[in-house]
């Protein structure tokens, strides 16, 4: 997958992926989604395509523990966030509903440059730069791989 690098800095709050202001009124993640990041990035929701990275610095989801942020990020089409290091429970969340966390050090990376992930790589063509990632535990590679902990459940039966 191929897409563009969209930069943030630290302690990205869960308030700041979905304003709590409109959790109450939906939990459907089309209509959280089109406030995706709107209260630090304006706009952000309807210039982001399917493929496209969010990379930021440290402790990415901190706040609260807010389902919907993980939620609507997957729903916007983003093929992964790519974070120094991610609030726990976000972390956890992210994974149950299928969202692709990475862990690791881009914010060298500017605004707009593009990101391809591949074989356990990630690589900027701009950069002429690729970065190995360390892979998942098995389990939770398989968890994103369904699409999330209930699909997998779903799927098999079970978590094996």
């Amino acid at each position: 997958m191929t897409g563009r690098v969209w930069r943030f800095g630290d302690n990205v709050t869960t308030d700041d992926v979905i304003a709590g202001k409109y959790k109450g009124s939906s939990i459907d993640p089309e209509k959280l989604s089109k406030h995706l990041m709107e209260d630090i990035r304006p706009g952000f929701a309807a210039a982001v395509c399917p493929g496209d990275f969010i990379v930021a610095g440290r402790n990415f989801g901190c706040g609260s523990s807010r389902e919907q942020a993980p939620q609507i990020i997957r729903y916007a089409g983003i093929e992964a966030v790519v974070a120094v290091s991610f609030a726990r429970i976000f972390y956890r969340n992210a994974i149950n509903i299928g969202l692709r966390l990475i862990e690791a050090d881009l914010t060298a990376l500017s605004e707009g440059e593009t990101l391809t992930s591949s074989d356990g790589r990630l690589i900027c063509a701009e950069r002429g730069k690729a970065w190995e990632l360390s892979g998942l535990d098995p389990a939770l590679d398989r968890i994103i791989a369904a699409g999330g902990l209930l699909n997998l459940v779903r799927q098999h039966g079970d978590l094996r």
